[in-house]
């Protein structure tokens, strides 16, 4: 089995690629100890060829790939393409375009939320894929013939998944479903990591303008210093201290080494210093340019909505085979709770029609749920 180790050879691979309507990719990467995911292995099949390239080789020059991810007239097929994408986009400052996700189509076929990659060759092939490799550490040279055999199966089984997906998409009308979601995988808003939209990733949950405005400080100051020393953001800061400095708002070191999500010592720390002034200049923000904080829910049956919400979301799961969290997660159906004009997923596009106006009827006392010969079943009281 020959590894591509050379630009020259990897130039002919990808001519050879890009002469077919569709083709199958995936990465190996590590990313535990940096902040940029180090590509150290791409893996491509044909209908005729698969080949894996060692993409830490010395002088190999990847823009053929980055070329073939950007070719418009051949559809890449990935499986849980978003970390892959990242890794292209970073690298080369591309989207590859078009693109199919088989977890997104299995999810919208009716597969579960978020099913593994061999748990769906497995259904839909039959085979069950070798996972022993699937934490090896992909920067070790030489790569040995168990890897390269992973790393190769990962790609020659996608292509039956894709053809068993795709045709089922076209035969229950649901391809423009996974092609709105493939809008949002290839798009450069999806990809942003400027610092100052840091804190949006945040689960953190501030009550008051001035703790919003030292979370974005702070949050983006974690982010510049994780990108300009490449580690991860919790090598930085953690997200409960990052939280916690928002809530507290210390303005001194001494305040600082009083919270207990942070290190015993760290305010002494070169970053001590740094976090303070980024406190202070969260406080100095004016409150004006601060985006709208979410609203207290007043509404003292909210739980209980959401509650059932639940109910009609599984029960449309279950009646439409769609993975419900493909549907709507549990943060839309809080957000539908307390506004019926949320702009949530669930009410726009296809989860509107399969979900959201009935979600919006339920609310309105338009709808109710009953148990019927032991299933839940909606019924219309307009």
């Amino acid at each position: 089995m020959e590894v591509i180790a050379t630009t020259s050879e990897l130039a002919a691979a990808c001519d050879r690629l890009a002469r077919h309507p569709m083709i199958t990719v995936d990465t190996e990467f590590l990313r535990e100890t940096t902040y940029y995911p180090l590509l150290c292995v791409v893996q491509m099949a044909s209908p005729e060829e698969a080949v894996v390239v060692d993409a830490l080789a010395p002088g190999i020059d990847l823009k053929a790939f980055f070329e073939l991810m950007a070719n418009e007239k051949v559809l890449k097929v990935f499986h849980a393409a978003r970390q892959d994408i990242e890794i292209v986009w970073h690298q080369a400052g591309i989207l590859p375009h078009p693109i199919f996700d088989t977890q997104v189509a299995a999810m919208v076929l009716g597969y579960g939320d978020s099913i593994a990659y061999d748990q769906l060759v497995q259904r839909i092939t039959g085979h069950r894929p070798d996972k022993t490799h699937r934490f090896t550490d992909w920067s070790r040279r030489p790569l040995s013939k168990e890897q390269l055999h992973y790393a190769l199966s990962d790609v020659t089984h996608l292509r039956d998944v894709f053809t068993t997906l795709d045709a089922d998409l076209k035969k229950r009308g649901r391809s423009d479903w996974v092609s709105v979601e493939m809008d949002i995988l290839t798009s450069p808003r999806t990809y942003d990591f400027h610092p100052e939209r840091a804190w949006v990733r945040l689960k953190t949950r501030v009550r008051k303008p001035k703790e919003l405005a030292v979370l974005m400080e702070v949050a983006a100051w974690r982010e510049q210093e994780a990108q300009s020393r490449d580690v991860p953001r919790g090598r930085v800061l953690k997200d409960e201290a990052v939280g916690d400095i928002a809530t507290h708002a210390p303005t001194t070191l001494e305040k600082l080494g009083q919270l207990r999500s942070l290190p015993k010592g760290f305010e002494r720390s070169k970053w001590g210093t740094d976090i303070v002034a980024a406190v202070q200049r969260g406080i100095e923000r004016d409150v004006a340019t601060l985006p709208k904080l979410e609203k207290p829910r007043n509404n003292s049956n909210g739980g209980a909505i959401v509650e059932l919400l639940k109910v009609l979301l599984r029960m449309t799961s279950e009646r439409y085979g769609v993975a419900s969290k493909v549907i709507a997660t549990v943060d839309d159906l809080e957000e539908i709770a307390a506004d019926d004009e949320a702009e949530v997923a669930a009410l726009q596009g296809w989860r509107r029609e399969l979900f959201g106006e009935a979600a919006l009827a339920l609310k309105r006392g338009q709808l109710a749920l009953a148990i019927e010969r032991g299933r839940v079943v909606s019924v219309n009281r307009s």
